[in-house]
């Protein structure tokens, strides 16, 4: 037996031999058989009756796979540079999002005025979207930059970029936006951090709104709003359809997170878009997108209206730090909002399907500026 499992997994007699002796129990002397034997036979059966496996990890794994680890070199390295630009003590408002939407909604308009002509933002929006079309995208990013923005690329393995933008540098007239504050001390740092992954969102979010601890001193992060935009499956509707949640439920445990969204379905309806309000589901990967729990979900009185995979995490952190830990204040605002990738019920598609092509354009900047017009005109 042990001649033709060294056959079939590819390795020497010796080194199986070894392997048994170090597998052996004293109940179970054929143990490393037995493993190698349904390790085969459930693979088997995942590729000849598409039985899936899920595969899950326990939290003292996750550590040692490092991404806390990661989080908090990631969050070390922002709130050092926003030590180093005195930004620290000034009321902050966390976005996650793509690296693209808010600076182009902010200074997009003035940096293409030419190129853009008669053409609706919009037209200019999906222009920018275009990868050949880098040459416009640099003429926005060189005059952010020549306005304060300051990018972090990430060094840390989260992967996660960063950009900072300081409101006392942006010259508004030439915005969309009417922002009056005139004291310097309180005006707003727009912070926006590229998409997390999964639980990945949790880890980053909690190291992130951490205190600051500098030669000594705590510092407290005065962050007054954190927003979450992205792209989710949809339960009912289409691609490009926004989804404004009320709650999250993490799919799998009893874990529920209400909470007071900022944004409501009436903040978007005037917008030319077609936008869903109720409870989204966290799923842990895009391989449980099955359709029976789907259907499941649609069905039931949770009231479910599509499915991502960080929002419950971020929600998570935020109530950690907010209500628990007091790292932050208790009345911090919160945004979610999402738009469709697809409809899984319909198509059988995954959130990594693939990107939506210019279908996402227009509910990415809608989120975006109603986003900004709640943090800059109210």
């Amino acid at each position: 037996a042990i001649t033709h499992t060294a056959n079939i997994l590819g390795r020497t007699f010796n080194e199986l031999t070894e392997a048994y002796a170090n597998f052996a129990t004293e109940e179970q002397p054929e143990r490393l058989l037995h493993i190698i034997y349904w390790l085969g036979k459930l693979a088997i059966e995942e590729t000849i009756h598409n039985k899936k496996r899920t595969v899950t990890f326990s939290p003292v794994l996750r550590e040692r796979l490092g991404h806390h680890i990661h989080g908090e070199i990631w969050a070390d390295k922002i709130k050092y540079t926003l030590k180093q630009h005195e930004l620290l003590g000034r009321p902050i408002h966390i976005i996650s999002a793509n690296m693209h939407s808010v600076m182009n909604t902010l200074f997009a308009k003035s940096a293409l005025k030419q190129a853009r002509g008669k053409k609706e933002m919009l037209q200019l929006y999906q222009d920018l979207s275009k990868s050949e079309n880098y040459i416009l995208r640099s003429k926005v990013e060189k005059l952010a930059k020549q306005n304060g923005m300051i990018y972090i690329p990430d060094e840390s393995g989260t992967n996660i970029d960063v950009q900072i933008f300081d409101s006392d540098k942006i010259d508004f007239s030439a915005t969309d936006f009417n922002y009056q504050e005139s004291n310097k001390a309180d005006k707003a740092i727009i912070f926006v951090m590229d998409y997390a992954f999964g639980e990945q969102a949790y880890e980053t979010m909690d190291e992130l709104l951490k205190p600051f601890n500098g030669q000594g001193d705590k510092t407290h992060l005065n962050v007054r709003s954190i927003s979450i935009m992205g792209k989710a499956g949809i339960l009912e509707g289409g691609k490009g359809d926004i989804m404004i949640p009320s709650a999250h439920i993490f799919v799998g445990t009893a874990d529920n997170y209400p909470f007071n969204n900022e944004l409501n379905k009436t903040d978007l309806e005037d917008c030319g878009v077609v936008v869903f309000e109720g409870t989204m589901i966290t799923v842990l990967g895009t391989s449980l997108q099955n359709k029976e729990i789907l259907k499941f979900f649609k069905k039931s009185t949770w009231n479910v209206i599509g499915l991502e995979m960080e929002g419950a995490h971020y929600q998570k952190a935020i109530q950690a730090a907010s209500k628990i830990r007091g790292n932050i204040n208790d009345d911090v605002k919160v945004r979610y909002a999402y738009y469709a990738s697809d409809n899984p019920l319909e198509t059988g598609s995954t959130l990594a399907s693939g990107g939506l092509g210019t279908s996402g354009v227009k509910p990415t900047y809608v989120i975006t500026k109603k986003i900004l017009e709640q943090i800059f005109n109210t």
